[in-house]
């Protein structure tokens, strides 16, 4: 067996991200209702339907409980889509399962889940079909709510947001699969195109987009009129842009991601964070370069769905044995994107995976070894770096303690509790 490598000492840092939040949630929605004067539109006893679905968003039951409760007030009865495209698993239960899991039900929010799989065709948009759910478009209002932010597939006016709500979310798994179909880069072109036919012909009131702040926090809530979706959201993605967390790096020789997971990424692993997007024929990002990227384990959020474990070079056994395949698979024919689930080799500990990183790096010299570890790529403010690291470092952070050695147990593994 060979004798383990003298791994470099990791140094603690934190570097200092966005921390402004929203500071009365319950008031500032409200007041962004009542000013864009929705209640005009709003009748007693209409049906409105709110969209929900992405994972990970800050305070999203809360939103939609402030948002049901006001609807309530004017009299109409609101329910939930699950607007996840083709994200839920199996509808009905898939869906429901999944919001459950977000802490979206009938009792947190106050109006049931219709978890209604059919969709309706509103029209034609770049050659294809426009979806929409059936449940939302037999209402008599939508409003949709989503998170701005920057998309891990594909970059342009429109990424994560409510037009891509619009136009994949409320889709379901008809609209999604027709979307990704076409590719990475027909996407950035199809999902505002298909976005406009949805506007036109289904009956959505009013969007409220969520902006989080550089610790995963929700930072502003802007409510606006169906009619300026289309033209307020990509400022709000350049804002979103401007907070989101990254690396303080441009370049590594290793880069060690102790989680990845559905519930952190929808690809698992955060593109923009890792320089990595693995997708043929499309350019990939210019930073951060990094050399050899090792996943030790699968979060428990995930459930199983390992998608994105692709994106990485190395792994664990550990993540292996966590994997429900069926389900990935799945995530990965939907998205068409099958890079993203192939599976790396897999070591039988975390010291051995993170070896494996190391000794195919192409660096000799282990002091000079550039070496990174995260919790995951959606908590990027503490982390360890090397000493050559953190002397390449692109911003400024605050070093927190260290220099100190690897700790692994008699198995050769890291304590990630």
């Amino acid at each position: 067996m060979n004798e383990p490598l003298n791994l470099p000492s990791m140094i603690r840092i934190r570097q200092d991200l966005n921390a402004e939040e929203v500071s009365d949630l319950a008031q500032t929605l409200h007041r962004s209702l009542v000013d864009q004067q929705l209640a005009g539109r709003i009748r007693p006893g209409k049906r409105v339907a709110l969209t929900a679905g992405s994972r990970g968003i800050d305070r999203i039951a809360e939103v939609l409980q402030l948002t049901v409760a006001w609807l309530k007030s004017l009299g109409a009865e609101p329910f939930i889509v699950p607007a996840m495209g083709s994200h839920g698993g199996q509808p009905p239960e898939g869906p429901v399962n999944l919001l459950a899991a977000l802490g979206i039900t009938e009792q947190t929010v106050g109006a049931p889940v219709e978890a209604d799989p059919d969709t309706v065709v509103l029209g034609q948009a770049e050659g294809m079909p426009v979806h929409c759910a059936r449940s939302a478009a037999n209402a008599d209002g939508i409003i949709v709510i989503n998170r701005i932010k920057p998309h891990t597939s594909y970059s342009g006016e429109f990424e994560s947001g409510l037009v891509k709500m619009l136009a994949v979310g409320l889709g379901l798994r008809p609209g999604a699969t027709l979307v990704h179909t076409q590719g990475a880069h027909a996407i950035p072109t199809m999902v505002p195109e298909k976005a406009k036919v949805v506007l036109r012909h289904a009956p959505v009131i009013a969007g409220i987009a969520l902006l989080e702040n550089g610790l995963d926090r929700l930072k502003r809530v802007e409510v606006m009129q169906a009619d300026e979706i289309m033209s307020r959201e990509p400022a709000l993605l350049e804002e979103a842009r401007r907070l989101r967390p990254m690396l303080p790096f441009d370049e590594a020789d290793v880069l060690i991601v102790e989680f990845l997971g559905k519930n952190l990424s929808g690809t698992g692993m955060d593109t923009n964070v890792i320089g990595r997007r693995f997708l043929t024929g499309e350019k990939e990002p210019d930073a951060p370069r990094i050399k050899r990227i090792a996943v030790l384990r699968l979060s428990a959020g995930s459930k199983g769905n390992a998608y994105g474990i692709g994106l990485a070079d190395v792994t664990t056994r550990a993540v292996v044995q966590a994997m429900d395949p069926p389900s990935m698979h799945a995530n990965a024919m939907t998205s068409t994107f099958v890079e993203r689930a192939r599976v790396p080799m897999a070591l039988p500990c975390d010291r051995m995976a993170i070896e494996a990183a190391v000794s195919t790096c192409n660096q000799p010299d282990l002091r000079n070894l550039k070496i990174g570890r995260i919790r995951n790529t959606l908590n990027l403010e503490e982390m360890e770096v090397s000493e050559s690291l953190l002397k390449a470092l692109t911003r400024s952070v605050d070093v927190l303690e260290g220099p100190s050695e690897w700790c692994f147990d008699d198995q050769g593994n890291l304590d990630l509790a």
